[in-house]
């Protein structure tokens, strides 16, 4: 289904890019406020901070609920900034709505579970309140878009997605993987829906914040949610990945936002280039594959296993390490090595099976 869609009709805090901030956890009113006030003076024109804080484990601290609230009604009140927060069940729609919470949005763990999706649409349904969907911990990007359609035909029109990576079992230098395809291919499929990128949980380290926000701006994110706290090293949830209003404030005085209006034309040579390398890439991958039908009957004829790893792992080494010597990622080599070994063994599994 088609998505229907309204502007979100949130304050930019310029001509393009929308930013959220605040801290991860409203840990108090003293804390909710001084780091309110110091992202005002920045300019921030939406302030976020988590009432509701579901924990991988239990035993940490996992929001006041409905007693912080309050704090953020303060917030709106004294600066002027819209506020949002996290909800994961129908009563905390309730409770947010109740004390004039702006924006919502839902968290990966939530979007990953569609009956509790529903449920949430179903207690938005005659709201009219923008609602941001994060991804789901899990690189599965039709969950996610229907997690965004279960919110839409609940009648809410005003949606946009955010990026926050995804999580992998693996230690990598970003928390969660961004794995960029996935929110391009969005894009591709929903062109009018805003994407917004959340550095702070993608790198899970507050070094890592200003190059993410400046990729999510290079491939055209419409805005950034961001945790910013006054005193990161003392917060009570994910002190590692927040960062200060004035190191914010720098951050987002350094992105380079370009153009998204400029015309192609200048670049229509290039993409031609492009497009003829890629016929040459198909010509060449098909010629690939027939070899690798012929190697499947020679294996039938042989009474020989489709699968021989010690191959496997040579090819991936070896490409790895040419396109690293061709300046090209060894990871992203690899994914692309992985994918053609992947469809050359269903090839040959249909050639032993005949």
């Amino acid at each position: 289904m088609e998505l229907e869609l309204q502007p979100l009709n949130l304050p930019s805090d310029n001509e393009r890019l929308t930013v959220i901030a605040g801290p991860c956890s409203a840990e108090s009113e003293e804390q909710v406020m001084s780091t309110a006030m110091q992202l005002a003076s920045k300019g921030c024109h939406i302030f976020r901070a988590g009432v509701w804080k579901p924990r991988t484990k239990p035993g940490g601290f996992e929001g006041h609920g409905e007693k912080a609230l309050p704090w953020l009604k303060q917030v709106k009140e004294t600066t002027g900034m819209l506020v949002g927060t996290e909800v994961a069940t129908p009563e905390h729609v309730e409770l947010a709505l109740k004390y004039g919470i702006d924006v919502l949005w839902i968290g990966a763990r939530t979007s990953a579970n569609p009956f509790a999706v529903q449920a949430l649409a179903d207690s938005l349904k005659g709201v009219d309140i923008p609602v941001l969907v994060k991804n789901p911990v899990n690189p599965d990007l039709e969950l996610w878009i229907g997690a965004m359609e279960r919110i839409n035909q609940a009648g809410v029109k005003r949606l946009a997605a955010i990026h926050r990576g995804f999580s992998s079992y693996d230690k990598k230098i970003y928390r969660n993987l961004p794995m960029w395809q996935i929110p391009i291919e969005l894009r591709r499929r929903i062109p009018s829906l805003p994407i917004f990128c959340d550095p702070s949980h993608i790198g899970g380290r507050r070094e890592l914040i200003a190059p993410l926000c400046q990729q999510a701006m290079d491939l055209g994110f419409d805005g950034l949610i961001i945790e910013s706290h006054c005193d990161p090293d003392k917060a009570w949830s994910d002190a590692k990945q927040q960062v200060t209003p004035d190191v914010l404030d720098y951050i987002l005085s350094l992105l380079v936002i370009r153009d998204q209006t400029m015309s192609t034309e200048g670049i229509a040579t290039l993409r031609k280039q492009i497009d003829e390398i890629d016929n040459q890439l198909m010509e060449i991958m098909a010629k690939r594959m027939r070899i690798c039908r012929e190697i499947g009957q020679y294996k039938k004829e042989h009474n020989m296993t489709v699968l021989q790893t010690s191959r496997y792992n040579e090819i991936l080494d070896k490409r790895g390490a040419q396109g690293s010597l061709l300046g090209m990622d060894p990871t992203f080599i690899k994914t692309v090595f992985e994918a053609v070994h992947e469809e050359s063994v269903r090839q040959q599994i249909e050639i032993v099976n005949k």
